[in-house]
């Protein structure tokens, strides 16, 4: 579609009106939700991955499961130069929150970009801590990505494992 004829003030009018509707027909449209959507398909349609779940909304800093009861937590970012926060429990800043992390990295036009898996051993290396939030979080560089798997890569075309 050609938007260029249609002024500053009508697009924020049609704008509106796309995410009423979308919310309507309960179409997703935060990077979050997209890149948990992305990454489970992602699992369950390659046979070399196992099965991921969707885990209830609101499940804390867990967003899918394995068949084997295995906790993801999955990570989006898209123009971001970190992810999303994961909150350490109350009690206990290192108790375990998940057995792998999921980061998913997608295009402007939310496509798979990057997909990379991190045991919660190789988080522990490249979290850092957001004093402002009270919680963990990963920045987006390629010397702390490169301590996961890389999954699958566009550049590449490429699923690996």
């Amino acid at each position: 579609m050609d938007f260029s004829n249609i002024g500053d003030a009508e697009l924020v009018l049609l704008r509106n009106d796309v995410e009423r509707e979308m919310k309507a027909r309960k179409i997703s449209f935060s990077v979050g939700e997209i890149g948990e959507k992305i990454a489970i398909n992602f699992f369950c349609s390659n046979p070399k991955f196992t099965n991921l779940y969707a885990a209830q909304t609101g499940t804390k800093n867990v967003d899918a499961f394995s068949r084997d009861g295995e906790r993801y937590s999955i990570k989006t970012a898209q123009k971001a130069k970190k992810t999303g926060t994961i909150y350490p429990d109350s009690e206990n800043l290192n108790k375990q929150l998940f057995e792998h992390l999921i980061i998913v990295m997608l295009s402007e036009e939310f496509t798979l970009e990057y997909l990379f898996l991190f045991s919660w051993q190789d988080f522990i290396k490249i979290r850092a801590w957001d004093k402002r939030m009270n919680a963990w979080y990963v920045p987006i560089s390629k010397k702390r990505l490169k301590l996961g798997l890389s999954l699958y890569d566009k550049e590449n075309d490429d699923v690996r494992k």
